[in-house]
């Protein structure tokens, strides 16, 4: 598998010297099936990848110290490791991407989709703002998870389905966009 983007994570290991292993959020294959009543089933099968920003944040409230203390170091640039975001992406990303077929999908802006819908362990909906953007890469499928993380409430932005995005993309067509 060639991407442009990182394909495997290396964990994070703290000032204590505990391993935070990030193999979780390494390149992956996925494929979707696109059932229709009368119709051959389609099948789309993707590339998966995921930004340093699904475990990564930076937060005002942090000393100098404490960012650097906790930075991690990726290709393309560095921010400090978040046990936040690290924790919430190792209980719900890859699931949602395994699952977009079957999620709530919205615009997000600047060409991207979001999925924001999760259970917690009580069974209770929660948001998880997981941003990514689709495209072609060496003529194939790709997706590219930009960030992920807990907000608050319900962010808007109009509905789109995943089997629209994945057969205009497939075809070469324009991404539907808001």
């Amino acid at each position: 598998m060639r991407i442009d983007e990182v394909e495997k994570w290396r964990p994070f290991i703290d000032a204590e010297g505990v391993i935070w292993d990030l193999s979780f959020l390494d390149a992956h294959e996925v494929i979707y099936t696109h059932r229709s009543e009368g119709k051959e089933d389609k099948i789309y099968k993707f590339i998966v990848s995921y930004s340093f920003h699904c475990f990564c944040k930076g937060y005002s409230e942090q000393s100098e110290e404490e960012k650097r203390a906790l930075m991690y170091h990726s290709p393309k640039e560095s921010r400090p490791f978040c046990k936040i975001r690290y924790r919430l992406a190792q209980r719900y990303l890859r699931d949602m991407i395994l699952s977009l077929d079957r999620q709530r999908i919205i615009h997000a802006g600047y060409g991207s989709y979001a999925v924001i819908e999760v259970l917690n362990e009580e069974g209770e909906h929660c948001y998880y703002y997981v941003p990514f953007r689709v495209f072609r890469e060496r003529k194939k499928l790709r997706i590219h998870v930009t960030s992920a993380y807990a907000v608050d409430t319900k962010p808007g932005g109009g509905k789109v389905g995943f089997y629209i995005i994945a057969s205009k993309l497939l075809a070469g067509k324009p991404l539907p966009h808001p």
